[in-house]
């Protein structure tokens, strides 16, 4: 894991922390009301809350790449959703594992097909590459 994005709603001094004492960078944005020299509900802001809210403020456009990753993320669970149905059917939970991968792999083969025909691109599935 080398980052993690996450929305406002897990903006806290502990998830920040336990996210790099895993050795990732937390990529999750401050709210509007965000103040650096603040208190919090437990008292003064950590020096580590405050360090990730200046890099937020100062290099927001880099912050905001990786961030915003998390985007092609939920656009892609809301297709497979959408496309497939929300809920898994399967009971064991070796099942449900490999239903959900069933899922994202037919999302795939659907995308690709897509790309396929939207874009015009030539396919050679089945054929050797030496061909």
């Amino acid at each position: 894991m080398k980052e993690v994005s996450a929305d406002k709603a897990y903006l806290g001094a502990e998830n920040l922390l336990t996210t790099l004492r895993n050795g990732a960078i937390p990529y999750i944005p401050f709210k509007s009301n965000s103040v650096p020299d603040s208190r919090g509900s437990y008292g003064p802001k950590s020096e580590l809350w405050t360090r990730m809210y200046h890099f937020y403020s100062l290099h927001r456009a880099e912050f905001l790449t990786h961030y915003h990753k998390r985007s092609n993320v939920e656009t892609t669970f809301h297709m497979i959703k959408s496309k497939f149905g929300q809920r898994l059917r399967s009971k064991t939970l070796t099942a449900q594992i490999n239903e959900a991968l069933c899922k994202v792999l037919s999302h795939n083969l659907c995308v690709v097909i897509q790309s396929v025909h939207e874009l015009g691109i030539e396919s050679n599935f089945g054929q050797s590459v030496d061909a």
